[in-house]
């Protein structure tokens, strides 16, 4: 499936049952209401999903089950965020071989690749495969920058066709545009800054609250690319203190928290993350459950 850069991917949160096993019952309802609420394809085993406490196995299984369940409706993606190159060329085979329409990639985990080791490893894994592929550009919370002169040495790479734009500095969008056109599909890839990044021009928004609340999601979305702005920033400006638990560091238990409000998730997490408890588990209630009792009337579109 060639894949269309454009629109709301959630990046989706894996589903544990109370035996820390896979709860797939979960995770299909989850992913019926996104695909419901009009999302345009599926982001498995990133930040969200938990990847690095998935066994190969079972992000082979996760796969394998959303492929089933999307029933070509639209792309379903694999995140590889490995530290050897090799291990993310055979994640980049077997994600091929399990029915995914392409990857989103990291730069190496764990240890700090320089400019030409870091272009090199996304040069060796999309010479391996024919997936198309995104770059996730995070270097706050990954530490490594994916800057404009290492995407001009990956346009040789055909198949990668997008960036994850999560630098947090909304002029890369305009940078990215001037140098590059449309070379490269821009994705906003933080959810505290996604209004802006779309009004000043990315084709979408990998989003993350988008678990809990696709609808608004999905809305806001379709409003700037309606240039109905003002309908937009009404619903963005109810949703932003939601948006900000994207940006903290138990961003995967806040969001599955939310979640769980929202009747479409739980709170289950794999250690060495642990549910919330106490204080801060009241706290993101009272902002939760606050922000769904006021949950504003969605336009028509």
């Amino acid at each position: 499936m060639a894949i269309n850069w454009q629109g709301v991917f959630p990046a989706v949160t894996t589903k544990f049952g109370e035996d820390d096993q896979l709860d797939f019952e979960l995770f299909d309802k989850n992913l019926q209401f996104q695909l419901e609420s009009g999302v345009h394809g599926i982001i498995l085993g990133g930040t969200l999903g938990e990847a690095s406490v998935l066994s190969l196995e079972e992000k082979g299984a996760l796969v394998k089950f959303t492929v089933e369940k999307v029933a070509g409706k639209m792309p379903v993606i694999l995140n590889i965020a490995e530290g050897a190159t090799r291990d993310a060329i055979q994640l980049a085979k077997l994600a091929e071989e399990w029915g995914a329409a392409g990857l989103m990639m990291l730069p190496p985990m764990r240890y700090k690749s320089d400019e030409r080791e870091t272009v090199e490893y996304f040069k060796a894994v999309a010479k391996a495969t024919t997936l198309p592929i995104m770059i996730y550009n995070n270097p706050v919370d990954y530490k490594i920058e994916v800057t404009l002169d290492m995407f001009a040495e990956l346009v040789e790479c055909e198949n990668i066709q997008a960036v994850k734009e999560s630098t947090r500095d909304l002029t890369n969008v305009t940078r990215m545009r001037n140098r590059f056109g449309d070379r490269f599909k821009i994705m906003c890839g933080v959810d505290t800054i996604a209004m802006e990044q779309l009004v000043m021009g990315a084709d979408g928004w990998v989003a993350g609250l988008v678990c809990a609340f696709p609808r608004e999601t999905v809305v806001i979305y379709e409003l700037v690319k309606a240039g109905r702005y003002e309908e937009a920033l009404k619903i963005y400006r109810w949703f932003m203190p939601l948006l900000e638990l994207d940006i903290h560091p138990k961003l995967v238990q806040y969001i599955k928290l939310a979640e769980q409000c929202a009747g479409i998730g739980s709170e289950a997490v794999r250690p060495p993350r642990l549910t919330l408890v106490g204080e801060e588990r009241e706290r993101l209630l009272a902002l939760i459950n606050g922000a769904i009792a006021v949950r504003p009337t969605l336009p028509v579109l």
